[in-house]
């Protein structure tokens, strides 16, 4: 992929990363009945891991392009998480948004860590070498 298809494809992946974080927050506290159904949790663990993979990949072959879904992704928890639209906190204090920043969190570094293996032994996934 040339260098001038890859920028702005690497801006389209990083503005993904807030609209799935606005998603995430709106469908972890989904309630079915009384049962509390987190499916932003679902969300985070399919997206975010996908996200880095395609980003170190594709995009950014390099550690920073490996690490910025991940970082985008930490910023917009906070930013939407705790000053939300119209000053409303869409992560309560509660075990279900617990369970949104630890399932992002571990996915995400799992998926980083793995993708920095994949770069430092110089090995793409997508690249064929003829």
């Amino acid at each position: 992929m040339s260098d001038v298809t890859r920028l702005p494809l690497a801006l389209v992946l990083l503005v993904i990363s807030p609209l799935l974080v606005a998603f995430e927050l709106m469908f972890q506290m989904l309630y079915i009945g009384p049962v509390p159904v987190p499916l932003g949790t679902v969300i985070v663990v399919v997206s975010l891991p996908w996200l880095i993979h395609t980003t170190a990949t594709e995009i950014l072959p390099t550690p920073a392009g490996a690490a910025a879904p991940l970082v985008v992704w930490f910023a917009a928890v906070l930013v939407l998480g705790f000053f939300g639209p119209g000053g409303d906190l869409l992560l309560p204090v509660n075990w279900e948004s617990l369970l949104l920043l630890v399932a992002g969190a571990v996915t995400g570094v799992v998926s980083f860590r793995r993708a920095l293996d994949r770069l430092a032994d110089g090995r793409n996934d997508r690249r064929v070498t003829r």
